[in-house]
């Protein structure tokens, strides 16, 4: 089972700087906001690099990426903290250090234009769930075209997190469906290049 980690606090840092680097980036923006008014007030979410969906505004093309590290409220970190903490490391073992940063914010950047052109009304939005998406996007390309990388019950834990995930995202109308599905197909795509790129 390749999501299980066993590594102590040292062995993750030097074996996966980028998530580690990643998930410091949330932690550190998510403490910054709580002492500049709170991280669910709206005011302070723009001021940190939220996306602001609304066709009376001109768009900010630098929050696509900006927003990747913004969380509203304390769950929203620990969630997406969570999935990339466990889920992450694997496939930056798999792409390499660089490869695998750069998958990831276009992962992120994708997913949030496609939440931005989907948008059907005012909408303030964060989060590093597109960026999550695309890992899982990478993990579906595997499952489907690359079965021998991934152990049984790794295959299963990704079924799981995508049927899980996808339900939920419909189900709760405070998740951002269309950058998890945008960010999905970006991992999926974008991972597929990649492999090709290398072969």
């Amino acid at each position: 089972m390749i999501f299980i980690r066993y590594e102590n606090f040292k062995s993750y840092l030097r074996f996966y700087p980028v998530t580690s680097v990643l998930l410091l980036a949330n932690i550190v923006v998510f403490i910054l906001m709580t002492l500049d008014g709170g991280s669910t007030n709206g005011f302070t979410l723009l001021k940190y690099g939220a996306m602001l969906n609304d066709s009376h505004y001109a768009i900010e093309y630098w929050r696509y990426f900006t927003a990747m590290f913004v969380h509203i409220g304390f769950d929203h970190l620990l969630f997406n903290s969570f999935a990339l903490f466990v889920f992450a490391p694997p496939l930056e073992r798999l792409l390499g250090s660089w490869q695998y940063a750069l998958f990831y914010l276009f992962s992120g950047l994708l997913g949030n234009v496609f939440s931005d052109l989907m948008a059907s009304g005012p909408t303030l939005s964060a989060g590093a769930s597109g960026a999550i998406y695309g890992i899982y996007g990478a993990y579906l390309f595997i499952v489907l075209l690359q079965r021998s990388l991934l152990d049984p019950p790794s295959r299963q834990t990704i079924y799981m997190l995508l049927g899980m995930g996808l339900v939920y995202s419909v189900m709760v109308a405070s998740v951002n469906l269309w950058a998890h599905l945008g960010g999905l197909v970006a991992g999926f795509i974008l991972y597929g290049l990649i492999r090709k790129l290398r072969l």
